[in-house]
């Protein structure tokens, strides 16, 4: 299973639902990296996205966008294959 990355703040409540989405798909080792406690890794998320808001979430290598992309997925079937590598 490829690590699935999220960048996100403590308060915004997409990063929540996008970690519940998560772990109702089996994902236990979540690694959350939280860009309002540690603004060297906004930089980080920045470039890697070229987005500003959160969440981003990376599975693997794919960068799948924020809350609604990774719904988004979910609903058409695809985010379960992409878990899978």
């Amino acid at each position: 299973m490829p690590e699935v990355t999220l960048y996100g703040t403590q308060l915004c409540p997409y990063c929540r639902r996008a970690e519940q989405l998560l772990t109702n798909k089996g994902i236990t080792d979540l690694k959350k990296i939280a860009v309002d406690s540690d603004p060297a890794q906004m930089d980080v998320m920045i470039a890697r996205t070229g987005r500003r808001s959160v969440p981003q979430i990376f599975i693997g290598e794919t960068h799948v966008g924020g809350y609604d992309d990774l719904a988004a997925l979910d609903r058409a079937g695809r985010l379960d294959e992409l878990l899978q590598g």
